[in-house]
């Protein structure tokens, strides 16, 4: 188990909104700043369901995992772009359906590294570990994670909320490609990424006004796009769709939310 040093508090420039801290904020946390409360609140003014919808997203993370680890047998996860620390963590899901399970967290900003220690508290059984690393680069992502996964039997990547920070669709599914080609058969990858095609004028205005500020630029896409995505893997039923309809709990009401979900399998 890796226990990474936290940056300094000069490294982490709170006066620029980070999506991290936002949905990080919109799911109840603490770990966020002004600057992130004031761009949440205003998007929140045009898109009251952002809060559904980060909340779904986290849901469905959750359910992704149990499947993984459950139905599927998958005892490895490399969760890249991993976010700052809430409730049920993907190790904490995992694990708590196979304690043997070995996850990798993946993520390049100061504020997640800060709070990475809660991402390390694996079950005995298992393994965590942290790699300061970046989605653009993904073979040093492989490498990195080579130290706790075996490459030799099946992995599950998990890629929630990130893509959709590489603007062109053909780089997005090139870092796909290239983060499953040394995967062997049988691996998984799970996707989620917001979308217009649910309540479309309101989340293209949020997005200005997100791209209009100094963070990290976003794109949305299409259900198509985000299918587009996963290349020739074999789509889990039932496919792309909100992530809040992707196996949902027995009993549970659910809704569309402007977030699409999705998991494929390599053959």
């Amino acid at each position: 188990m890796s226990t990474p040093d936290s940056p300094s508090v000069a490294e982490l420039d709170t006066g620029i909104p980070h999506s991290a801290r936002l949905w990080n904020y919109w799911l109840g946390g603490k770990d966020n700043f002004a600057a992130d409360r004031a761009v949440a609140d205003q998007i929140l003014e045009m898109v009251p369901e952002m809060v559904g919808s980060a909340r779904a997203d986290r849901a469905f993370l959750g359910r992704a995992v149990r499947h993984l680890a459950g139905t599927e047998g998958i005892r490895q996860f490399l969760d890249v772009g991993t976010g700052i620390p809430t409730a049920d963590n993907t190790h904490e899901v995992a694990q708590r359906t196979a304690p043997s399970s070995r996850i990798v967290y993946v993520d390049n900003d100061p504020m997640v590294l800060t709070h990475a220690r809660a991402l390390l508290t694996s079950h005995p059984e298992g393994a965590t570990d942290y790699l300061d690393a970046d989605l653009r680069d993904p073979e040093a992502i492989v490498e990195g994670a080579k130290r706790t996964l075996d490459f030799d039997e099946p992995i599950a990547v998990m890629m929630l909320g990130i893509l959709n920070f590489v603007p062109d669709d053909a780089e997005a599914a090139d870092l796909v490609r290239r983060l499953v080609a040394p995967l062997p058969s049988g691996s998984f990858v799970t996707i989620s990424h917001p979308t217009t095609e649910v309540n479309g004028p309101v989340m293209i205005e949020a997005l200005k006004l997100w791209n209009e500020g100094p963070a990290a630029k976003m794109v949305l896409r299409s259900a198509e796009q985000v299918a587009a995505l996963f290349g020739d893997l074999d789509m889990v039923e039932p496919g792309v769709v909100s992530c809040s309809l992707w196996h949902p709990d027995q009993g549970a009401a659910v809704e569309e939310v402007p977030h699409y979900g999705g998991v494929g399998r390599k053959r």
